[in-house]
C-alpha cells in the first residue's frame, strides 16, 4: 500500500493544477510589425476635401432621443485637411475631452465638447449632457462620464441611482454601460485609475445583472471573466476580485489608434480575472441575436488586414436565470499559436 499514496498526492496535484487553469487567461505576444506607427500624410487622399458646394467633411449621426424615434445629426464644413467620414454613435467623454488649461485661459472644463457635440441627455431627464442614457432596439445603454463628479449626493450618481430603476428587461433585454476609464485594467497605463468608480458603482452593476461595460482611455485590448469586487469595505471582507455570475463582463476596447502610440506593457503575472489581452489596434463588435444571446468579436487591425482574434458568447444576465455558470465560448484566443498562456 505504500507505493499507492504518492500516486493519489501526484494525480491530486495535476488535477488540482488542471482546475486552476481551465480559466487561465491569455496574453497575446502578438507584436506589431511597424513601431511606433506613422501618421498617414496630409496630402494622402483620404483627406481631400469632398467635391460639391459646402459639401460636409464630417457628418456625426447619434440618437436624438430616449427611445430611438429621433436623430441629431451634425456636420463639418471643411477648412483644413481632415476625414471623410459617416458615424453613428453614442458619445461619452474623456480626459481628452477636459481640456482644463489655465495658461490658455481656458478654465471650463469640456468647454470643446459641449458646444460641438449634442447629447440626447434631457430626454433621460439627466441634469448633464456627460451622462445620459438611450433604449436602442433591445437593449438600454447608460453613458458615464469618468471625470464628473460621481459619488454619492452628486447628480451623476442620483441620476444612475433613478435610471437603474427605469431599466425593463422585458422591453430591453440587454444592458449596457459605456465609460472612459476602465474598472478592471491589468495595463501599466492608467493602472487603478477607475478604482474610485469601480468603488462607487459596482454594487450596482451587480445588482442589477449589467450584461458588458465598455471602456477606453487604455490604448490596447484586454476582456474580463464575470467577476466582482463588491464585499470589501475597508475594515473587512475579500479585497480582490471574485468570479461572479450576476457581473457584468468588462471590455476595454481603447485600441483604435492615437499619436500617442500603443499601450504595450501589460503587467506580470496577469490576474485571474483577465481572460485575453492584447496591445495592438482593433475593433470589435457585439451582434445581439435575440434576448439571451449575442456574440461579441474583436478584430485586430494588422496593416490594414481584419484578424479574427478574441471572440466569445455573451448570455444575457436577466434571461438566463437557470444558467448556473456562464459558458464563455473561446471562439479563436485560446487556440491561437500567435497566444500563450
Amino acid at each position: 500500500m505504500g507505493p499507492v499514496i504518492p500516486k493519489l498526492v501526484v494525480i491530486g496535484y495535476v488535477l488540482f493544477s488542471f482546475a486552476n487553469s481551465v480559466y487561465a487567461g491569455v496574453t497575446s505576444s502578438f507584436i506589431r510589425s511597424e513601431w511606433p506607427s506613422v501618421d498617414i500624410p496630409l496630402d494622402n487622399e483620404v483627406f481631400e476635401i469632398p467635391s460639391g458646394y459646402n459639401a460636409p467633411e464630417q457628418v456625426h449621426i447619434t440618437q436624438g432621443d430616449y427611445d430611438g424615434k429621433a436623430v441629431i445629426i451634425i456636420w463639418v464644413t471643411p477648412i483644413e485637411p481632415g476625414s471623410n467620414q459617416d458615424m453613428e454613435n453614442q458619445r461619452k467623454t474623456g480626459n481628452h475631452e477636459i481640456e482644463y488649461m489655465p495658461y490658455m485661459n481656458e478654465v471650463v472644463p469640456f468647454k470643446q465638447y459641449l458646444y460641438r457635440y449634442p447629447t440626447p441627455y434631457a430626454a433621460s431627464e439627466s441634469s448633464s449632457p456627460l451622462w445620459y442614457a438611450v433604449r436602442r432596439a433591445s437593449a438600454h445603454i447608460i453613458v458615464l462620464s469618468s471625470y464628473s463628479p460621481f459619488v454619492k449626493y452628486t447628480p451623476q450618481y442620483e441620476w444612475l441611482e433613478a435610471e437603474f430603476k427605469k431599466v425593463d428587461r422585458k422591453k430591453t433585454p440587454w444592458l449596457i454601460v459605456i465609460m472612459h476609464t476602465p474598472i478592471y485594467n491589468s495595463n501599466s497605463a492608467h493602472y487603478m485609475e477607475g478604482e474610485s468608480m469601480r468603488a462607487a458603482f459596482e454594487s450596482w452593476f451587480v445588482q442589477y445583472k449589467v450584461d458588458v461595460i465598455f471602456a477606453g482611455h487604455v490604448h490596447a485590448y484586454e476582456r474580463s471573466y464575470r467577476i466582482s469586487n463588491i464585499h470589501y469595505n475597508i475594515t473587512g471582507g475579500i479585497s480582490y476580485p471574485v468570479p461572479d455570475k450576476s457581473a457584468p463582463v468588462y471590455i476595454t476596447v481603447g485600441d483604435g489608434g492615437n499619436q500617442e502610440g500603443l499601450a504595450s506593457r501589460f503587467n506580470d503575472p496577469q490576474p485571474d480575472y483577465s481572460a485575453f489581452r492584447e496591445a495592438s489596434y482593433g475593433h470589435s463588435t457585439l451582434a445581439i441575436m435575440n434576448k439571451t444571446h449575442a456574440f461579441y468579436h474583436w478584430n485586430r487591425n494588422d496593416d490594414g488586414k481584419k484578424v479574427a482574434t478574441d471572440a466569445f458568447v455573451l448570455q444575457n444576465q436577466y434571461w438566463n436565470k437557470s444558467s448556473k455558470k456562464e459558458t464563455e465560448k473561446e471562439l479563436y484566443a485560446h487556440n491561437r499559436p500567435d497566444s500563450r498562456t
